[in-house]
C-alpha cells in the first residue's frame, strides 16, 4: 500500500545557538513532532554572518541528535573529552543520555554552510543511560547507484537494492531509524518500503517532487509526515530531486521537554535542571 500525503509542516525562519539562522520543521511548536521524531533543522546560507557564532557549550539529555552535513565543516566538543570535525557529506550521531554538554562551532569563516539537525526520542528506560557520541565520515557513509542514475545514502537503517541489502554505519537503536539521502535525475521516479508500524516523513531541500499515488506536488522546506501504508512511491519534477527520508518506531510515550531537555515527567525535567546547574552532568 503506497503511503499518501497526511500533514505538512512548513519550515519557519528561526535562530538558535549563538544566532546561527535556519528554518525549523518538527518542534517548531513544541506539540508538533512526529513520534519518536521530535525536531528537524536545516541550516542552509553563504553569507558566514547567519553561521559564524555557531552553537557554543550548552546541555542535553534524554534524546539523541544526529547533525548531517551536507556543506561546511563543524568541530563537535563535549564534556566527555570527545572531539569530531563534521565535514561536507559526514555525520555526527550523539546519544545525549542522562547528560552531554557539548558545542558546534563552524571552522570557516565564508563559503555555503548547510544541513540538518534531527532529535529522535529515547524510550524512558534509556533516557538515563551514558551518553555516547560517534563521528562519522563521508566515506564511511554507504552511497547506492540507482538504475535511474540516482543514488542513495545510507545514514541509519538499510536500503534494498537488487536483491543485496545496504546496512548504513547507525544500527542497534531502539526505534530502529531510517535515514537516507536520496538525489534523483529529472523525472525518474523512487519507491522504497517503510514497514507500517513506523511514523515517517520527507523532506525536500532541491528540486521538485511528487508523492503517493494519486501524485501530488510537494512543497521544498517542509517536512511532508506520510501516512499509512508500507511503501514510499516519489518521482521527480524537471530539475531532478534532492531529499532526505526518515522514519522509525513510535514510542507512544508522554513528552515533557524544557529546552534541551526531553523526558517524561515535569519531575524529571526539575531533575534534569537541577543537575545540570549543580555540575552534576559533568560528572555523571
Amino acid at each position: 500500500m503506497i503511503r499518501n500525503i497526511q500533514t505538512i509542516i512548513p519550515g519557519v525562519a528561526t535562530s538558535d545557538g549563538a544566532g546561527v539562522k535556519l528554518r525549523r520543521s518538527l518542534g517548531g511548536q513544541q506539540q508538533v513532532r512526529l513520534d519518536p521524531f521530535l525536531m528537524l533543522d536545516e541550516f542552509s546560507s553563504n553569507d558566514p554572518n547567519d553561521y559564524v557564532a555557531g552553537f557554543p557549550a550548552h546541555p542535553h539529555r534524554g534524546f539523541e541528535t544526529v547533525t548531517y552535513m551536507l556543506e561546511g565543516h563543524m568541530l563537535h566538543e563535549d564534556h566527555l573529552g570527545n572531539q569530531g570535525h563534521l565535514k561536507t557529506g559526514g555525520v555526527q550521531w550523539m546519544t545525549a543520555g542522562r547528560g552531554i554538554i557539548h558545542s558546534e562551532m563552524p571552522q570557516q569563516v565564508s563559503g555555503a554552510m548547510r544541513g540538518f539537525q534531527l532529535w529522535i526520542n529515547l524510550p524512558a528506560k534509556e533516557k538515563m543511560k551514558p551518553a555516547g557520541y560517534k563521528d562519522i565520515q563521508v566515506e564511511d557513509i554507504p552511497q547506492v547507484t540507482l538504475l535511474n542514475g540516482g543514488s542513495v545514502k545510507v545514514i541509519a537503517g538499510s536500503f534494498e537494492n537488487r536483491g543485496q541489502t545496504i546496512q548504513g554505519p547507525i544500527q542497534g537503536i531502539t526505534t530502529a531509524p531510517l535515514f537516507l539521502d536520496v538525489h534523483l535525475p529529472p523525472d525518474t521516479q523512487f519507491e522504497h518500503r517503510i514497514p507500517k508500524e513506523q511514523n515517517a516523513f520527507v523532506y525536500i531541500y532541491e528540486g521538485d517532487l511528487e508523492l503517493g499515488s494519486p501524485m501530488k506536488a510537494i512543497p521544498k522546506q517542509a517536512a511532508v509526515v506520510l501516512g499509512d501504508g508500507d511503501q514510499l512511491f516519489v518521482k521527480a519534477g524537471a530539475a531532478g530531486a534532492q531529499f532526505i527520508v526518515l522514519a522509525a518506531l513510535p514510542l507512544h510515550e508522554p513528552i515533557v521537554q524544557y529546552g534541551p531537555f526531553v523526558m517524561n515527567t515535569r519531575t524529571e525535567i526539575e531533575q534534569a535542571i537541577d543537575d545540570y546547574q549543580n555540575n552534576r552532568f559533568v560528572v555523571s
